[in-house]
């Protein structure tokens, strides 16, 4: 199999075992060591892979850190395990830093076996840096992603491209943490900037208040449009993209006609969905179906065949995704776009359908 298509199966791997693999050693036989395996390392080889690495560090005598990865018979990479079901920002990884310092690795990993996180020293020579260069997410990722993951793999180990990479990964996510501050909020500075551009006169304080409202508006105008044309390009030309004013040329929808409402959020999600699915199908074997209490999204028109549930009836949006089992998990959204994060997810169930 490609690298794309075994961190695939990994994904697939990881929605049967969220609920399953609770422990942090279940977490580590049902996902971190098939982790280690997509990387191209050998677990069972003492010489690739050293569990319940030891290395003494100041006073404190005997500590151990989960893994140990070598290369050419160098340690590489540390590696700390915790629960699937750990929250990785409040985890507890001091392990990491005093065994960075006292090894000759390059890069600590931690991981609760669906997010990955990388680190490494690029503030402070030697000193394992606060924040991690590069998160990956077996729920939530893409081709960049797996770009940058495969850059761990043991064939392709080279620790000069990967610093390189991690402080331009750096620099980008500083700057995407500040065009997203300004699209949330813009300052009275970015303001002038931009209002400097398309007003003549003086820019007073009046002025700047009247243009921020209008500059966080073409913001989000600007999203959509270019969420318009990610669905745009996802379809055949002659494939229609429903709106909530030809919401009849989606097959199936409140075919009981029971007092059911399909929102233009619904929609959406729906078009969002087939965006997905185009990947692997012919968008028109993805169909909704509108229930009173969720909008329903099944594969050929087939209630055995579920992807998704959308919930959007209340305050808090949520889906329900399926896998191959016909199971069901819950993924909180915040806005209908934040579907796209569940990317992988939706792509597993979709693939299980279009292999059956």
């Amino acid at each position: 199999m490609s690298f794309k298509e075994q961190v695939a199966e990994l994904s697939k791997r990881a929605i049967a075992a969220q609920n399953i693999a609770l422990t942090e050693e279940a977490t580590k036989n049902a996902l971190v060591m098939p982790f280690l395996r997509t990387l191209g390392f050998d677990v069972f080889d003492p010489t690739q892979i050293v569990p319940e690495f030891i290395a003494d560090v100041g006073l404190k005598k005997g500590e151990k850190v989960d893994y140990a990865v070598k290369i050419n018979d160098r340690i590489e990479f540390i590696l700390e395990a915790k629960a699937v079901s750990a929250n990785l920002s409040q985890a507890q990884y001091s392990q990491l830093y005093r065994y960075f310092s006292t090894t000759d690795c390059s890069i600590a990993i931690l991981t609760n076996g669906i997010q990955i996180w990388f680190f490494t020293d690029l503030d402070a020579p030697n000193k394992l840096d606060s924040n991690p260069f590069f998160k990956f997410d077996l729920f939530d990722y893409d081709d960049n992603d797996l770009k940058e993951l495969e850059k761990f793999h043991k064939e392709k180990f080279s620790i000069e491209d990967i610093k390189s990479s991690a402080s331009t990964l750096k620099r980008m996510k500083a700057t995407i943490n500040c065009i997203e501050a300004q699209f949330n909020d813009p300052d009275d500075e970015f303001v002038r900037l931009i209002s400097k551009e398309i007003h003549d006169g003086k820019l007073t304080a009046a002025v700047v208040a009247e243009f921020k409202p209008i500059i966080k508006r073409a913001f989000d105008d600007l999203v959509r449009q270019k969420i318009q044309k990610k669905l745009s390009a996802a379809f055949n030309e002659n494939v229609n993209i429903p709106t909530i004013k030809d919401v009849d040329s989606v097959t199936q929808i409140n075919d009981d006609g029971d007092g059911i409402e399909t929102t233009q959020e619904e929609i959406d999600g729906f078009n969002i969905v087939r965006a997905i699915g185009a990947e692997l199908a012919d968008v028109s074997r993805i169909v909704m179906r509108d229930q009173k209490s969720y909008c329903g999204i099944n594969f050929d028109d087939n209630n055995r065949k579920p992807i998704v549930r959308l919930h959007f009836n209340s305050k808090t949006k949520f889906l329900t995704i399926f896998d191959a089992e016909k199971a069901g998990s819950r993924f909180d959204i915040a806005q209908t776009t934040d579907i796209f994060k569940a990317k992988a997810l939706i792509q597993a169930v979709i693939q299980s359908y279009v292999g059956s």
